[in-house]
């Protein structure tokens, strides 16, 4: 968003969530703000993306943080990515986030991986229709890092995290879903590319997958 802004283009923030988080409050500076809409239930406030007021403003890009993001009761939607069909439908391009363990056909790998099961899903098409994706990459020694200098919760918060869901085990696996869910994504647009070019498909890119078994009977089953 910055580097679009920085050349002149037509961006505002729809929602973003810094979760306190000084860095990425960093990062939205400068930046246009439509206004949330902020909506009281069972005796608390909420902030919510106001869909109608993006809309009004019609930008030519605007981001709509956390995806999977389930609105508070009284919003124009139940979900957040409900929202952002409205928008792209209307010609406003969406730049948004997401989590790997809030895709619907991974939701019962992450639950035995983890023992969490994740309530805030959204449909696996919504990235298929997405015109770019981009993985946001970090090792897991890196993320652990980040965790025990304070950067993503509260130091109070960090031996419980580490003890649960942020389990070195637990980021590996989740590494790898992210790794093989964006390399699908880029297999499909293969595809598309060379359907569309009538590209000769007995050359090019390939999957190889080396096989070296071993002298016992179990080693038949690789062929």
């Amino acid at each position: 968003a910055q580097r679009r802004h920085s050349r002149g283009e037509d961006v505002v923030i729809g929602f973003v969530e810094p979760h306190k988080r000084s860095e990425t409050a960093a990062l939205t500076e400068g930046l246009e703000r439509v206004p949330t809409k902020r909506i009281s239930y069972r005796g608390a406030e909420f902030e919510e993306l106001d869909t109608a007021a993006v809309l009004a403003r019609h930008p030519a890009w605007v981001l709509v943080d956390e995806l999977a993001h389930t609105n508070a009761p009284g919003t124009r939607h139940e979900k957040r990515w409900q929202s952002v069909e409205e928008l792209l439908g209307a010609g406003i391009n969406v730049i948004s986030t997401v989590n790997v363990q809030h895709f619907e056909s991974l939701n019962d790998t992450v639950a035995q991986i983890t023992g969490v099961c994740v309530r805030e899903t959204l449909p696996d098409r919504i990235l298929d229709e997405a015109d770019e994706v981009v993985l946001v990459d970090i090792t897991p020694e890196a993320l652990v890092n980040r965790l025990k200098r304070g950067v993503i919760y509260d130091k109070e918060k960090v031996p419980q995290a580490l003890a649960n869901f942020f389990r070195k085990g637990n980021l590996v696996a989740l590494r790898e879903l992210a790794l093989r869910k964006t390399a699908e994504e880029g297999d499909e647009d293969l595809t598309e590319f060379t359907e569309d070019h009538d590209v000769d498909k007995t050359g090019g890119a390939q999957a190889r997958v080396p096989v070296a078994p071993r002298a016992r009977p179990s080693g038949a089953q690789l062929g």
